[in-house]
């Protein structure tokens, strides 16, 4: 299956001392994190962020894969950088940050840290809900992707959103938010003031479960939903770079 142009994986070879794992979000693709790789690999990480399957080709192929799919890719990557760095970091957006949360609770010390950036770990919204009884006679529904507030700012992502896929998502999200207590590890939660994709319900329930006790929040007051394309990206960056080196700094003592 072609892939599309810009939505191929992002690979830097840096620090044998820090690496980070960058994970996307749902119908999107590498690109959404591109950026946020490329100033990791300037601060000299090492950095992967692999394309999930089912991602960055048609949502008809989406519709063919399941979460146990997205997580035993990052589960790779994660592994991969575990051979090469002492310190792996996991960095996810939206689904991204839901599979950052599933890699926290399985692995536990093996993930030196966590930064989330609007972490979907349920929905309100009923036609979400409600995917798996409609998922056999709707193959797709509308869009999620494209929320950005920055003006000419665009997601490489899909213009539908495929159903079955969607309900698979939401299984995940219930085996995620039941095993939030398992998260210990030092964490970064960045949350956008308006998010029109993944409500704020979400930051609310990660940071009231989770049992890191080095918990920082930051409120992203000019981005939407895909704040690493958005007017906050540099303050993001910014804070996740600090976040990792002050829990280096703390680990060395």
């Amino acid at each position: 299956m072609p892939v599309l142009a810009g939505a191929e994986p992002f690979v830097h070879d840096g620090s044998r001392e820090v690496g980070v794992l960058l994970c996307h979000g749902f119908t999107s693709t590498p690109a959404t994190m591109r950026p946020w790789g490329e100033h990791l690999a300037e601060t000299g990480y090492t950095v992967r962020c692999p394309r999930l399957p089912g991602h960055g080709t048609t949502w008809q192929e989406c519709n063919r894969t399941r979460w146990p799919d997205w997580y035993g890719c990052v589960r790779e990557s994660f592994a991969e950088l575990s051979q090469r760095c002492s310190s792996v970091f996991v960095f996810g957006l939206s689904m991204g940050g839901t599979l950052a949360l599933r890699l926290a609770e399985d692995l536990g010390d093996a993930v030196s840290g966590v930064v989330l950036v609007n972490p979907s770990v349920l929905t309100r919204r009923l036609d979400a809900r409600l995917a798996a009884l409609v998922a056999p006679v709707l193959p797709s529904a509308r869009a999620l992707a494209g929320d950005i507030a920055k003006p000419g700012a665009v997601e490489l992502a899909y213009d539908r959103t495929p159903v079955r896929a969607l309900a698979s998502l939401t299984r995940l999200w219930s085996s995620v938010r039941r095993d939030l207590p398992r998260v210990t590890q030092p964490l970064l939660l960045a949350h956008s003031a308006v998010d029109h994709v993944v409500e704020p319900v979400n930051a609310t329930v990660v940071a009231d479960n989770v049992r890191s006790k080095d918990l920082r929040e930051v409120v992203l007051h000019n981005s939407y939903h895909v704040a690493t394309l958005d007017n906050d990206a540099p303050l993001l960056f910014r804070h996740s770079v600090e976040f990792v080196d002050s829990v280096r700094q703390v680990g060395a003592r």
